[in-house]
This record gives C-alpha cells, sequence and structure tokens, in this order.
C-alpha cells in the first residue's frame, strides 16, 4: 500500500511529498524544497526505506533548494525540459526574491518530455505538462492510487500565481481544463502548497477556474 506524507518546509512553506511503499521497502520524493534531506532521512532509516529518486514538479526556487543535497547523497532527480532556463537561472531567481543564502547548483539526471511516463514504486506514473504557472510546471499522475501531484498549478480554491517570467493566466486555465480536469473527478490533487484537494472539488468551486 502506497504511504503519501507531506512536509511544509522553507522558505515558503513548500509541499514535499515522500511517497513510500513498506511491502517493498522503497520511497521516492516529490520536490525538493529547503532541508528536504534533513527532514526526510530520519523516517528513510527508521523505516530501513530506500530513497530510489525524486521528481521535481519544476524549477522554481522554492522547490529545489535542497535538491544539490540530493545529489550528495546520489538520488537521481528528474525536471521537464521545458524549465531548463528556469534551473538555469536559481541564482537570479533567488536575488529577484531578496535571498541572499549559499546554495549549489543541483544536477538534474532525467530531462522529462511530454508525454513521458514513469514508473514510481512499480506503479505506472503519467506525466502532463501544465504550464502557465512555469513552462514546465507538470503533473506526476497515478492512476491506480486515484492521485496525482499538480506543482502549483492548481491549489484548494486557487491556482498558481502568473505574473512571473513565463507565466500566463490564459495559458495556465487552459492547462488546468485540458490536463487537470480532465482526470476522474476522484483524483486526489497535491499540490506544492496548502491541503490536499480533489478534481470534483476544484471544477465545482475553484473561483478561478471553472470545470
Amino acid at each position: 500500500m502506497l504511504q503519501i506524507r507531506s512536509f511544509p518546509l522553507p522558505p515558503v512553506q513548500t509541499n514535499a511529498f515522500l511517497l513510500s511503499d513498506a511491502s517493498s521497502g522503497k520511497a521516492v520524493l516529490i520536490d525538493a524544497p529547503q532541508g528536504v534531506w534533513e527532514t526526510i532521512s530520519p523516517i528513510l532509516q527508521e523505516e530501513s526505506l530506500i530513497l530510489e529518486a525524486c521528481v521535481l514538479t519544476h524549477a522554481h526556487f522554492d522547490h529545489v533548494l535542497g535538491a544539490s543535497t540530493l545529489n550528495d547523497n546520489m538520488i537521481p532527480l528528474s525536471l521537464h525540459q521545458a524549465d531548463k532556463l528556469m534551473f538555469d537561472a536559481l541564482s537570479q531567481q533567488m536575488t529577484f526574491f531578496g535571498m541572499d543564502s549559499p546554495f549549489v547548483q543541483p544536477t538534474i539526471d532525467t530531462w522529462l518530455e511530454d508525454g513521458s511516463s514513469l514508473e514510481l514504486l512499480g506503479r505506472p506514473a503519467e506525466i502532463r505538462r501544465v504550464p502557465g504557472h512555469a513552462e514546465g510546471n507538470i503533473v506526476i499522475y497515478l492512476p491506480d492510487e486515484q492521485c496525482a501531484f499538480v506543482g502549483d498549478a492548481i491549489f484548494a480554491g486557487s491556482v498558481g500565481r502568473t505574473d512571473l517570467p513565463g507565466g500566463s493566466f490564459e495559458v495556465l486555465e487552459k492547462s488546468i481544463k485540458e490536463q487537470i480536469y480532465t482526470l476522474p473527478d476522484e483524483t486526489t490533487l497535491y499540490p506544492g502548497h496548502g491541503p490536499e484537494t480533489t478534481v470534483a472539488r476544484e471544477k465545482a468551486s475553484n473561483p478561478y477556474v471553472q470545470g
């Protein structure tokens, strides 16, 4: 059985999700905010879990500040290729947001493409690109588990900001309608900030994008 744990981490309470399967003794991480390795490593050790990979939903700084520590621990990182320019500009992002903390530029092992598919903990995972907040923001949809990790495309009762480079509300609205609202209504959505929600709930009540 898949266990999903969320950890809101600095500097802006960005959710990191640890997916684990006790029967296989393996785990996967979704997103890598600052301090993520220090947060999850005691759990991995206590439960004898092997962290197989980390998939980044997009390249905004708050989702990747902990990624270099994962590099140090030989954890493969994946990111959509449409966010390569944003990823390469991490230092500029931090300057833009007034952050001067030292950091090490992470290294990506696998660049995902539109239509890519993965296997996470023995389960098929469909990658859907949802631009509008970031060019390479992806949805990681696990049909067998009826859940999807949506980055900052959509939140419970809200949507991702569109005033950053590469952002467009029109594009985001189209992405949500075509790539998220087309998922089964019972699908649980795990966003990059805030609580989980469902496709049905957002289609019925999200004030920014009507289903």
